[in-house]
């Protein structure tokens, strides 16, 4: 765990923050002396001596121990450990103050020996302290591993899903061609006259397909445009019995959005609302309103029986609730379904992400 990679911000600002609090530790002494009293070398050698112990015990724990038995699951380890390092930290400091020190830098005052209770008591004192300052270090170095953790999960999972909607598109865009192509093709054996004014444009919504629509965010207007033009060209080869009416109105200019996201539901409509020899129906509304982009598509409904469709349609579908769910989690609503003899499909997404 200790391996986990972290970003140079979040290394930085943990390493300014160890340095702030000993910084503030090591000046306690000055913070409490007078403003004419100054603080003697002696003085301050014997303040910070125990600081010192402190951060011992504190990067033992931090940079050793912590990992090597708690992370590794052996707690009792971890405080036979700690009960050495603070039992040997105390002797050192008491040996230290002492008997360590040179005499002209820290001259000790002879007193009479203390009782052994006040000894006991001190020595308690001073080993609650010391294991405050164990559990300090624990609870930074686990809240510095869970976020370190944290943080290679969301990668990760950032990673998966842009690997996903890498692979949704790909799908896509073989399902997209496939029903053009069909569509292209019954309109050339309708009307052979037509065919090339619409391979021309069948070539600019391939271009769209295949390469424009390779970013993440498209400008609205181009989604919405690219919409018109896959409309226009599906009314062409439209029997006289079926009624089209759609209105894909302008986008303000820099709205952006996820592309190809309404293609399926366009697609569908005239897959399974158009009859061959009774009336039928599609209309289509494509709009913004402010920070929202609202679709709703109404069909006559003439399901093609599964062993007749062979255009993959079931792809649609499922693809693009999955690319919501990914791209715009929490930002939008989706239903569809049949309704008496009609076919209903209504979705709106909320393409700012600022007005949450």
């Amino acid at each position: 765990m200790n391996d986990t990679p972290q970003t140079p911000h979040v290394r930085g600002t943990g390493k300014w923050i160890h340095v702030a609090g000993w910084a503030i530790l090591f000046c306690f002494p000055f913070f409490f002396t007078g403003h004419e009293a100054r603080v003697s070398l002696e003085g301050y050698v014997r303040a910070i001596i125990v600081p010192l112990s402190f951060m011992l015990v504190f990067y033992v724990n931090y940079g050793y121990l912590v990992r090597r038995y708690l992370f590794n699951r052996r707690p009792g380890w971890f405080l036979l450990s700690n009960l050495a390092l603070i039992v040997g930290v105390m002797l050192a400091v008491h040996l230290l103050m002492e008997y360590g020190l040179p005499h002209d830098v820290f001259r000790r005052i002879r007193r009479p020996p203390r009782p052994l209770n006040e000894v006991v008591g001190f020595f308690f004192i001073n080993a609650f302290i010391y294991s405050l300052v164990t559990g300090l270090s624990v609870a930074i170095k686990m809240t510095d591993g869970w976020y370190r953790t944290e943080a290679l999960r969301r990668e990760l999972e950032k990673e998966r899903a842009e690997s996903e909607l890498r692979n949704l598109k790909s799908q896509l865009n073989p399902h997209f061609l496939f029903n053009t192509l069909n569509n292209i093709y019954s309109l050339i054996a309708f009307s052979p006259e037509r065919a090339q004014a619409v391979v021309h444009d069948l070539s600019r919504l391939l271009r769209y397909v295949l390469y424009e629509s390779s970013q993440p965010l498209v400008p609205l207007e181009k989604d919405l445009d690219f919409l018109r033009n896959y409309v226009e060209l599906m009314r062409i080869r439209l029997p006289r019995h079926v009624t089209l009416e759609s209105d894909i109105r302008p986008a303000s200019p820099g709205a952006t959005i996820a592309p190809l996201l309404f293609i399926s539901l366009v697609e569908n409509a005239f897959k399974h609302g158009v009859s061959n020899s009774e009336p039928s129906f599609i209309y289509i509304d494509i709009h913004q309103e402010g920070d929202k982009v609202v679709c709703a598509i109404r069909n006559s409904y003439f399901p093609k029986a599964p062993e007749r469709d062979k255009s993959g349609s079931g792809i649609g579908l499922a693809n693009l609730e999955r690319r919501l769910s990914l791209l715009y989690a929490g930002r939008y609503s989706f239903r569809h379904g049949r309704e008496g003899d009609r076919y209903l499909s209504d979705l709106s997404i909320l393409i700012n992400e600022r007005n949450l």
